[in-house]
């Protein structure tokens, strides 16, 4: 399977991330820069480019929008996802990640681990719901799903 070698979040337009986004962007950026599975499939009979590929994400219209492009930059796809099977699991994972940035500050070890366990789930439920999404679009393993789930988020939080 191919890989996502670049990736560009547009978020020109957006309020400023606060540090604790800003450190969730960072993370998914580069576990999704060190691992990452990520294909186009063919359809109907279209001639398909190789990865690897270069994924630029936005929020365009109230749409998520994959802009995918060969590595040499020629436009590869591009799709766009209604952002309403987005929304709720998007707000629960923020509010999990803001009770989860709270603990840290003030709460023992095991309760961190019991809101982060929790978090990890919506976390979960999130590339779900990306995978269902890009299904037929484009060819993601599930760590891949995460890492874009967590993008989207920062992306979503602005929007």
């Amino acid at each position: 399977m191919s890989h996502i070698s670049h990736i560009e979040l547009d978020d020109a337009g957006l309020p400023p991330p606060t540090p604790e986004i800003e450190q969730e962007r960072k993370v998914a950026m580069f576990d999704l820069m060190e691992k990452n599975s990520f294909d186009l499939p063919k359809r109907d009979d279209r001639a398909v480019p190789d990865g690897p590929f270069r994924v630029g994400l936005s929020i365009r219209e109230k749409r998520l929008v994959f802009d995918i492009r060969t590595e040499a930059g020629d436009p590869a796809a591009e799709f766009h996802l209604s952002l309403s099977p987005f929304r709720q699991v998007v707000k629960d994972y923020w509010a999990i990640c803001e009770s989860y940035f709270d603990a840290v500050k003030n709460m023992p070890p095991s309760q961190i681990e019991t809101i982060d366990m929790a978090r990890r789930g919506i976390h979960n439920e999130g590339a779900n719901v990306l995978a269902e999404r890009l299904e037929g679009k484009a060819e993601v393993d599930h760590d891949t799903a995460r890492r874009l789930f967590t993008l989207i988020c920062v992306l979503h939080f602005g929007s």
